[in-house]
């Protein structure tokens, strides 16, 4: 498999998320999305950690079956959120010992039970640390472009990003709308000499009430004209066309203007991606 650093350093990568499956039916799907994105040849692909690890057998179990099917490359994401240390250190090694290269590492999201495990680990910065001392693992963590949404400001999520890449190797952002606002983060971490690869996070919008809900949760926004722009849509399958065009002309901004990639979060879906892939020109035949 790959290291993600090296993959970087050699151009671009276009890379795709996934979620561990809930039920029987939804992993059936999974494994169709998967079957549907391998032609596609990803860089690498990554699979979510659910709140406070709620997902974290089904995640350790999708990664390293993706690592012996041999098709892709996997990384995992791993919170720090409620858990120990010596958890957190263990679940490293067994992706060290699996073969695993890449990992994503997160601060978390609060947990809602008051009754969950504290956490030894501060935030992502100490988490990365931990993961460089258990193995020579490639190791992203995440940017918001319009703001993680519970930093207080602008200027101390740029600070703590900064932080967190001078030990990771390369970002990963939320998914956002305009590329005006990728470019700005971009040059607010130069400034503060963090230059790094950031890669953007792309979301075809295939449902606006959905998205909206997810962009606010996640600190992003979706722009008013975009808004309009999907209202005008007469049927469902016109909102989707028309988000799928959104995301195509975004990607194509993104990419005119340097970035050292795109990565697609798919919701366990193939189609959206596949259809922007080919707009672009990028499918693979």
């Amino acid at each position: 498999m790959a290291n993600i650093t090296d993959l970087l350093a050699r151009g671009r990568t276009f890379s795709f998320e996934f979620f561990p499956p809930q039920t029987e039916q939804a992993a059936i799907q999974l494994v169709t999305t998967l079957g549907e994105l391998a032609p596609l040849r990803p860089s690498f692909v990554s699979v979510t950690y659910g709140a406070g690890g709620s997902t974290r057998q089904r995640t350790h179990e999708i990664v390293t079956s993706i690592l012996r099917a041999g098709a892709m490359t996997p990384m995992a994401h791993l919170t720090c959120v409620a858990h120990t240390r010596a958890e957190l250190v263990d679940i490293v090694a067994r992706y060290r010992d699996e073969g695993v290269e890449n990992i994503l590492a997160l601060g978390g999201d609060p947990p809602q039970d008051l009754d969950a495990p504290k956490s030894d680990l501060a935030n992502a910065h100490e988490l990365v640390e931990l993961v460089r001392g258990v193995g020579p693992f490639s190791i992203g963590v995440a940017a918001h472009p319009e703001v993680h949404p519970r930093s207080p400001d602008r200027a101390s999520d740029r600070r703590n990003l900064a932080t967190k890449l001078s030990t990771a190797d390369f970002a990963i952002t939320q998914f956002f709308f305009r590329a005006d606002d990728y470019r700005r983060l971009v040059d607010e971490l130069a400034a503060l000499g963090a230059t790094k690869p950031v890669i953007p996070g792309v979301m075809p919008i295939t449902n606006l009430a959905s998205i909206e809900r997810m962009a606010a949760m996640s600190g992003a926004a979706v722009p008013s004209a975009l808004v309009e722009r999907l209202r005008a849509g007469a049927t469902p399958d016109d909102v989707r066309r028309i988000g799928v065009e959104a995301a195509t002309e975004l990607c194509a901004e993104l990419l005119e203007g340097g970035a050292p990639g795109l990565h697609f979060y798919t919701l366990n879906r193939s189609s959206a991606t596949r259809e922007v892939y080919a707009n672009l020109g990028l499918a693979v035949t």
